[in-house]
């Protein structure tokens, strides 16, 4: 699998943060600018991926935060594409992210590509060579790194450096024309090359490439670096406030000096917090369009994946993701977040919304031996424990009945109140029931259970009689209805040193046994299987004939061997 080996992704360096402040700095910042009416009563964001892969759970942090930003004060935000490298964009992450924006439940004000401003990114080029504070230089990438310096050294002037105006324009003027091959030329900022912040010793603003361009064709062959273009395109759109995660807090001084040297009026102010560190789970595009690839996952929405995509598939809710993302809040240091948390906000936010259905994951025989054959009951259960207003439904009860294989003991633990043996439980919603005997096949695997029902004890006809401590859940299978159930794990998982790593274990398929309502389950519908956890329709897989389900999240049980 190319390159997954080697790109092991260690989050322990990350402050672990157990609570969140309530308080919201970048709020705080934005307040302040408006009780100095530094932009007068505006207040502009924009949330500006790069159309190069899936967003993921890290991004939905920042959607939620620049949307609800302008949304509180009653400002704008732009979803602009910085598609400023034609070689990795393409127009399917282009819809993704706009799908992803409106699932999340927002929309932008305007909708606009860094492509669209080239022509105003070449001309403050122009600008800025003509000012004599960019020059176009011959040393490959190799050379520039090497050229650099490191944090205790300075680096070392170009020999190009100091070309003439005039010569430099006439170059430019011929990196534009297409007259060089990518990487014999790039144009460089003239700033400081002892400058203690490495972003500021003669940054590379504008590269050769020979690739068509998902928005602009073939018109260009050298494209602007985002730290050139970021600015310029924060500035051309009005926006206020340029809200980035931490690791371009380095960049900010050449943010500035762009506009600066450019003499932008009112210039953005960019603010920087910390990005989502989430357990389990890989931030990183480039791994998980690695994933993709080499077909370790499905596609970029398998259900496994931290991509908004995966996410929304496997059945998680946008009112749980911003849920999460406000519980979270900002904060201006890295920090670990559990992924337990993200799980909880999901639960919290289905226990009301769907209703329950009785599920057999590990089926096991039951036959109700003093119950009539050719006998059954509709039985009424509640759709939802958690919302009465969800109504009721019929649940068909006859001789013989599927249960889970975890709800018996043949040699009983302490504290173990399911069926063993001599054992009196409740199936819900119907009878107790008593264990009397147990079938097992020739290799001693038990293969079926022989109980009697007591017919005084259904359930809603006020039995008042004896107690019973165990309570578990059942499918009549003469009406059951066969569903592909497909349970997940986290697709990483921490080694010794801490270091995510693939889990090789991420997902188990099951053919399960559902009460015959499960049919009329819509790909896209959301349930509580009863005592498992909560499950969605699979949007690709399930058909008319035949149900697949994705694990959403599981309860917690009340009781683990």
């Amino acid at each position: 699998m190319a390159d997954l080996k080697d790109m092991k992704l260690n989050d322990a360096a990350v402050e672990t943060e157990t609570t969140v402040a309530a308080n919201n700095f970048i709020h705080n910042m934005i307040d302040k600018d408006l009780e100095q009416q530094v932009y007068g009563t505006r207040v502009h964001t924009r949330f500006p991926p790069e159309p190069n892969g899936y967003l993921h759970i890290g991004h939905a942090k920042s959607i939620c935060l620049n949307f609800t930003t302008a949304q509180k004060y009653g400002g704008k935000c732009n979803l602009r594409y910085d598609d400023t490298n034609p070689v990795k964009e393409d127009t399917e992450y282009v819809d993704s992210i706009e799908a992803d924006v409106k699932w999340l439940g927002f929309q932008w004000d305007n909708l606009f590509y860094a492509s669209d401003y080239f022509d105003k990114m070449y001309e403050c080029a122009v600008e800025l060579i003509k000012k004599g504070k960019a020059f176009v230089c011959d040393l490959n990438a190799e050379e520039i790194k090497a050229h650099r310096g490191t944090l205790t050294e300075p680096g070392k002037e170009s020999p190009y450096r100091n070309r003439t105006v005039e010569e430099n324009l006439a170059l430019f003027e011929e990196m534009k024309a297409g007259k060089y091959a990518d990487g014999e030329k790039v144009l460089r900022a003239k700033i400081d090359m002892s400058s203690p912040n490495i972003n500021m010793r003669d940054p590379v603003i504008y590269r050769i490439a020979h690739a068509t361009h998902h928005n602009t064709g073939d018109k260009w062959c050298i494209y602007p670096m985002y730290d050139f273009a970021h600015p310029i395109e924060d500035a051309i759109e009005g926006i206020t406030h340029s809200i980035c995660t931490l690791e371009f807090e380095d960049h900010r001084p050449l943010y500035d000096w762009v506009l600066q040297e450019l003499n932008w009026p009112n210039a953005p102010r960019q603010i920087e917090f910390a990005r989502l560190n989430l357990t389990n789970t890989v931030m990183s595009k480039r791994y998980l369009k690695a994933l993709v690839d080499d077909e370790v996952v499905e596609d970029w929405d398998d259900p496994r994946m931290p991509t908004i995509a995966g996410l929304r598939r496997r059945g998680y809710t946008p009112e749980a993701i911003r849920d999460f993302c406000e519980r979270i809040g900002v904060a201006k240091a890295n920090s670990m977040v559990e992924v337990s948390l993200l799980e909880h906000c999901v639960r919290e936010d289905l226990k009301t919304k769907v209703e329950s259905r009785n599920v057999i994951l590990d089926p096991l025989k039951v036959i109700v031996t003093n119950y009539p054959e050719d006998q059954t009951e509709m039985m009424v259960m509640e759709n939802n424990r958690e919302n009465e207003e969800m109504g009721e439904r019929t649940v068909p009860f006859s001789r013989e009945l599927w249960v889970e294989r975890d709800d018996f003991m043949e040699v009983p633990v302490k504290k173990y109140f399911r069926l063993f043996p001599g054992n009196e439980v409740r199936f819900k919603g119907a009878y107790f029931l008593t264990c009397n005997d147990v079938v097992k096949d020739e290799e001693g695997n038990v293969i079926e259970l022989h109980c009697t029902y007591d017919p005084e004890t259904k359930s809603g006809s006020g039995f008042e009689g004896r107690k019973v401590k165990g309570t578990i859940h059942w499918v009549d299978a003469k009406t059951a209805e066969k569903i592909t159930v497909r349970q997940y794990d986290y697709l990483m998982l921490p080694d010794e040193e801490g270091k995510n790593q693939l889990n090789p274990a991420s997902v188990t398929v099951k053919e399960a046994y559902a009460e015959p309502s499960i049919k009329d389950a819509k790909p896209g519908d959301r349930y509580q299987f009863f005592r498992q956890g909560y499950y969605i329709a699979d949007s690709k897989l399930s058909t008319d004939d035949h149900k697949v389900f994705n694990q959403i999240v599981g309860l917690k049980s009340s009781w683990k061997k």
